[in-house]
């Protein structure tokens, strides 16, 4: 089978197309036919090398159709989609023709939408649906401010929270990025400088119930000044970067106020099963129009440097879809 492999760590050029022996599913496993795939900032930190144990086959997330299933659960052409179980970083991933995961890293699925708009949903919806309401603890009149809502895990977080009830403040780095925030729901669009803190207690003096910060360590401080007591902040990514950052507990932590983190590599695992995520549901949602999941750009398989290249210069304000 055809696989967009890492040559060495590196730039997008070392994603190298090459004919690899494909997986053979053991019991508890299944082998997935990869139909299209959402392309993933951690995937860049895989390619360079930044992100501990990898895999040659990088890709964490797809949508496809079962090819075989030894133990019988799932029968084949069954669609389906699948997030991390090791995908990437202790099995190839998803940048193949086929890919082979855990049998609890699964969700079938009954859709009739395409390949590409299937492909937004999993990593970015289910990421987003775990910080909102297992972290987060989100609830209906709330206020939710999401830090870096122009990407497809602040989009998802907008859309999920402005349909359960909840008032969403975001934020973004583009004046021209207003307008669509706005569409997905939000209440309010401040533009992004790092300190917003004291603009949100403006208008919310005794502060919010929840933050989720997507930019992540440069705006960490900011955001927990944001929050009221009980509240909570969840950090979920790095789109500011991942430098270490000075921090004192006992001079930087708001008394009474909840932080904590996610990250989709949990998934499938005993205290993060699949089970928690409604995936049905949810593409549900986006097949009636009520979640706008929709890939801002689609490549081809050949090309997934160049939707590395997109991601990199911080220009895809969306995701980012491949098809096979």
């Amino acid at each position: 089978m055809q696989a967009m492999v890492i040559n060495q760590f590196g730039g997008p050029e070392q994603l190298i197309l090459k004919d690899i022996p494909m997986p053979v599913p053991g019991n508890g496993e299944v082998l997935i036919k990869v139909k299209a795939l959402g392309i993933n900032r951690a995937e860049l930190y895989m390619r360079k090398g930044l992100f501990g144990e990898v895999t040659p086959v990088s890709g964490i997330e797809c949508v496809g159709q079962v090819e075989d299933d030894p133990g019988g659960t799932l029968q084949r052409g069954q669609a389906v989609a699948t997030i991390t179980g090791g995908m990437g970083r202790t099995r190839n991933g998803s940048y193949a023709e086929y890919t082979c995961v855990p049998l609890q890293n699964v969700f079938p699925l009954q859709t009739n939408l395409d390949w590409a708009t299937l492909a937004a949903i999993p990593e970015s919806y289910a990421t987003a649906w775990s910080c909102l309401f297992a972290n987060l603890r989100i609830r209906a009149g709330e206020v939710l401010f999401v830090r870096g809502g122009t990407s497809a895990l602040g989009q998802a977080a907008i859309a999920i929270a402005k349909q359960e009830g909840v008032t969403v403040f975001t934020s973004t780095r583009s004046e021209s990025k207003v307008a669509l925030l706005t569409e997905l729901g939000a209440s309010r669009v401040l533009i992004e400088n790092g300190k917003l803190s004291e603009v949100v207690r403006a208008f919310s003096p005794d502060g919010i119930d929840g933050a989720l910060d997507l930019i992540g360590n440069s705006t960490l401080l900011d955001s927990l000044r944001m929050a009221r007591k009980g509240g909570r902040v969840c950090v979920a990514g790095f789109l500011g970067s991942s430098e270490p950052v000075s921090f004192d507990w006992l001079a930087n932590m708001p008394f009474g106020v909840d932080l904590n983190a996610f990250a989709s590599l949990l998934f499938g695992t005993k205290d993060f099963p699949h089970s928690d995520i409604p995936m049905q549901q949810i593409v549900d949602r986006v097949a009636d129009g009520t979640y706008k999941a929709r890939p801002v750009k689609v490549f081809p398989f050949e090309h997934i440097s160049d939707a590395h290249r997109l991601i990199e210069a911080n220009d895809a304000n969306g995701k980012i879809v491949v098809v096979l």
